[in-house]
């Protein structure tokens, strides 16, 4: 994202020819600049008029080198625009200042005389953080406003998100629920496959009906038609008495097939004809019943490879799949974990931070089923009200020397990461391979806030 053209710079530097030599030199890489003499002139144009970037002095008397005017004028400016980036210009008298304000939330301090390049750099950087800082506000306020619209409108089942990857799920979810059409959902067993059928159902035109369930593999194939269709009295060895299906009990509301790629043959010619006519005859009986119902299925097998294979009707996959829903895994909705980890806390317990870097850095192949496990477990096993990573049971992952060294990361970096976890710092240190405590660190030291 490269800085807008024509960004303003303000300078405020009360020697005439350090702000010449800066106009001249930010007017060559199509900068915007504007001049301050005097504390008090800066102030007043910044109030006047809106800049991306602050570039000043730290001292404005002859008589004094302490630097303190400088540091006066950095804590105005922070006081009336908290989010501005100011770079310092110091001489090697007042480099003590200069840290203790980067410490205070400058972004950088560059000796006098500067080296152009790497001024020029610094400007780009702060720059384009400006702009992607101020991308991630505004998708964040969005964010917050669809999620708002989300809960105040449907019935979310008490799902449990925050990652933009399952907001989009929601969106499509919430926005097809009422089409009298057939869902696939797709994704890994254990993803939540079931609570988006449950959230389509519950928004549903036939919310009211009944909401009638079938695990097409938990069955044998021989089962299977019978729950389905039903059957009539002596229809097989056993069959004592007649007994509705599956489709007859969700007349008018929603049958939900889960695992659906698991339907033998004959049930899925049968199933096909039904999706068709809405009609169906009971196992051992030739008179057909009539039903309304409308139907969702899941299933986390490949099905257009099991067509390829013969395994499964490409008629059917289409009269399925009108509408498909795909739920990603959960490593590809990281921010997800966090939320889900707490919604599965027992009350009064909590999390360690070696628990959350723990629980950030595993992979998740059983996806959230496998998380709800591990979060029962630890709740069980640990001793007191605070999990360790030790009570999770996850594979040991090696903490990078990263998280003990507390490496020199730059502002940038940092900030960066933050914008990427969307102000999560357990998982921005996570990505960083740092502790949560080394992240807040150097975060203190950079004076970057807590959010």
């Amino acid at each position: 994202m490269p800085p807008s053209p024509n960004a303003t710079l303000l300078v405020i530097d009360d020697n005439p020819s350090v702000a010449a030599a800066l106009e001249v030199l930010f007017s060559l890489h199509d900068y915007r600049t504007v001049c301050a003499t005097s504390p008090e002139e800066g102030l007043a144009l910044l109030r006047r008029q809106p800049v991306d970037l602050v570039i000043q002095d730290m001292n404005f008397t002859e008589d004094t080198t302490s630097g303190e005017e400088g540091e006066a004028l950095f804590k105005a400016i922070r006081a009336e625009h908290p989010d501005l980036p100011v770079i310092l210009l110091t001489a090697w008298t007042h480099l003590e200042s200069a840290v203790d304000l980067v410490k205070a939330g400058a972004a950088d301090y560059l000796a006098k005389p500067w080296d152009d390049r790497k001024l020029l750099a610094t400007v780009a950087n702060l720059l384009e953080l400006g702009q992607a800082s101020r991308a991630l506000a505004e998708c964040a306020t969005r964010d917050q406003r669809q999620r708002k619209d989300l809960e105040a409108h449907f019935n979310l089942c008490g799902l449990v998100w925050a990652d933009p990857a399952m907001e989009r799920v929601l969106c499509l979810t919430t926005q097809v629920a009422r089409a009298d059409v057939p869902v696939l959902v797709t994704g890994p067993n254990g993803a939540g496959k079931d609570k988006i059928a449950a959230i389509l159902q519950a928004n549903s035109a036939v919310k009211d009906g009944p909401f009638v369930t079938l695990n097409c593999g938990a069955l044998p194939s021989e089962l299977i038609e019978a729950e389905l269709f039903g059957t009539e009295a002596g229809a097989y060895t056993g069959a004592g008495k007649a007994r509705e299906g599956k489709f007859e009990a969700a007349d008018g509301g929603t049958l939900f097939l889960d695992e659906i790629g698991n339907l033998p043959p004959e049930g899925q010619m049968k199933l096909l004809r039904v999706l068709e006519t809405g009609r169906f005859s009971r196992l051992g009986s030739n008179r057909e019943k009539q039903v309304k119902v409308r139907v969702i299925s899941a299933t986390n097998a490949d099905l257009p490879a099991m067509i390829r294979e013969g395994r499964f009707r490409e008629d059917l996959y289409y009269r399925l799949n009108v509408i498909e829903i795909r739920v990603p895994p959960l490593v590809e909705r990281p921010r997800d974990i966090l939320p889900l980890a707490n919604a599965f806390l027992q009350p009064g317990k909590k999390l360690s931070d070696g628990a959350v870097h723990a629980l950030l850095r595993h992979t998740w192949p059983g996806h959230v089923r496998e998380l709800k496990n591990v979060m029962q477990r630890a709740c069980l096993l640990s001793p007191g009200p605070e999990i360790g990573a030790g009570d999770l049971g996850l594979p040991v992952t090696p903490v990078p020397a990263a998280a003990n060294a507390d490496p020199e990361l730059d502002r940038a970096s940092i900030e960066q990461a933050l914008a990427r976890a969307g102000g999560i710092v357990a998982q921005a240190a996570a990505d960083l391979g740092l502790s949560r405590q080394a992240l807040y660190r150097r975060m203190e030291r950079l004076g970057i806030a807590r959010t």
